[in-house]
This record gives structure tokens, sequence and C-alpha cells, in this order.
């Protein structure tokens, strides 16, 4: 299974797929934010999605709308700080599947995935 992490931060990019390298998934590509997410999931092949909320250039929601013009089916993952029920409400309309809340723990992350993916 090839996951895109999609995160502004290195270094929550690096915790997200160390995780799931942990949990044995070690296809991973990654995005710096929304557009590069774009040009990734371009490329081809990817099964699920694992974005940020807050990005430059591209933020996750217009990301995530925007995959959802293409792709209606892609499993998506957001992990955010954002954790207001009008946000995580907002994160769904916008076509995300599910929704982990930061600071995460890589059990809160596989149980998502998994609920995902199976």
């Amino acid at each position: 299974m090839k996951i895109l992490v999609v995160d502004d931060s290195p270094t929550m990019r690096r915790i997200i797929i160390g995780n799931l390298v942990r949990m044995g998934h070690t296809d991973v590509v990654e995005g710096e934010n929304g557009r590069s997410g774009l040009d990734k999931l371009g490329q081809g092949g990817v099964d699920l999605i694992i974005t940020d909320w807050d990005m430059p250039e591209m933020d996750g929601l217009t990301f995530v709308r925007t995959v959802r013009g293409q792709d209606p089916t892609l499993p998506i993952l957001m992990v955010t700080t954002h954790a207001a029920k009008e946000d995580i409400l907002q994160a769904l309309e916008a076509g995300v599947n599910t929704y982990v809340v930061k600071p995460f723990t890589q059990e809160s992350l596989k149980a998502k995935i998994d609920s995902l993916v199976g």
C-alpha cells in the first residue's frame, strides 16, 4: 500500500512516516503542502492520503477538495491540531474520511488507518 503524507513540517512528516514504518508501511511518499501533494498524487499508485490542515501555498482543506474532485473514493486521513467540533465537521464536509488530532499515538494512527483500509 502506497501512502502519501502531506505536511509542511518536516518533523511531523518524519514522525508520521516513522510510525507508518513501525506499522509495516514502507511505501511512503511526501509532500510539503497541498500543491506538492497533488504533484505526488499525479504520479499515481497512492492508496491512502494522510494530510495536515494548516499549510502554505495550498492548505489541507483545499487539497482535500481538489483530490475529491479527481477521486471521490481515495481514503483521506487528516492529522491536525484543529480539535473543535466545527473544524472536524468542516473537514468531513470537505471530503476527509477520518480525523486525528495532534498530538497522537501510534495506536490511534493505526486504528484510523485500519478503519480506512482494513
